[in-house]
């Protein structure tokens, strides 16, 4: 089964960012296609001239024509179609304790959605949260406590393994670093373990490639780095000559290169390059050449 992923943008859109880790983590194929948020067309607009009646990001359309435009009902036909993938946790307790998180989060926290909108472009510092988002925040940090401690998992994930709740609080742990909000030590960690994660970083790196910008979701709090893990330091360069012979993404022919530790390394495109640049470790493949 081949699914057709329209996406929003990937600094920004944090429904997308949930629908495209239920295709990453598990190892789903998929082909993207990108819905532009900065046009003065709407993303209803765009989807219904692609695949209606879909009007929101993410949407997921299978081969066999069934639309899926909400990010549970992709989590749950995934979950069903793809069994063997493990979306949701083996167990019962933690099978129900994930449905559980990802029911709440998927029509709660409207304060903490509301005043920390996700930009994985920039981190804010001495944000004042609300009390409403405070009162987000002492939830989050009751139901992560309770769901750690329900399932016994020994993983830095809620349920056991990575799961379709994980998936879904992405977001909010990209919100809680980038607000620099106050957190409880369940959420700091947890908070962590998503910043390191090899796919948030990924998705996070196609944006800063992208160089996605839109003002309006711009807070005017003082900056301050990003908290995640501090990506490997390279540079693009002039020419063609590198060590590999094609893009380890792609097999194409190399058009652009980076340097690293004063090694050359070539990619078919520049965003094969800039993604690659904006976080070297997150990309195995290039990695695999690195090493």
């Amino acid at each position: 089964m081949s699914y057709t992923l329209y996406l929003g943008d990937y600094t920004y859109s944090s429904w997308s960012l949930r629908g495209w880790l239920f295709f990453e983590k598990f190892g789903i194929p998929r082909r993207e296609v990108r819905i532009d948020f900065s046009t003065d067309q709407s993303v209803a607009a765009q989807l219904a001239a692609l695949c209606p009646p879909a009007r929101t990001v993410p949407t997921a359309v299978a081969e066999d024509g069934a639309i899926l435009s909400d990010s549970l009902s992709i989590a749950e036909e995934l979950a069903s179609r793809h069994p063997e993938a493990g979306l949701w946790p083996a167990s019962p307790l933690a099978r129900a304790t994930a449905r559980n998180l990802t029911s709440e989060m998927h029509s709660g926290f409207t304060a903490l959605r509301g005043d920390c909108p996700m930009n994985l472009a920039t981190a804010y510092r001495d944000t004042n949260p609300s009390e409403a988002v405070l009162a987000d925040l002492a939830r989050l940090e009751e139901i992560w406590t309770h769901a750690r401690a329900t399932c016994g998992t020994e993983s830095p994930w809620l349920c056991e393994s990575y799961s379709i709740a994980d998936a879904f609080y992405a977001p909010v742990a990209a919100r809680l670093a980038g607000y620099d909000l106050p957190m409880g030590e369940t959420s700091r960690a947890y908070v962590a373990a998503h910043l390191a994660d090899p796919a948030f970083r990924r998705w996070r790196a196609m944006g800063i490639a992208m160089k996605e910008y839109l003002p309006w979701y711009a807070k005017e709090y003082p900056t301050t780095d990003w908290p995640g893990p501090a990506p490997l330091e390279a540079k693009p360069v002039d020419g063609t000559e590198a060590e590999n012979d094609a893009c380890p993404y792609s097999g194409k022919e190399i058009t652009h290169v980076l340097e690293l530790d004063g090694r050359r390394f070539g990619f078919c495109n520049a965003f094969c390059r800039d993604k690659t640049l904006a976080d070297p470790s997150a990309w195995p493949a290039f990695m695999a050449l690195l090493d």
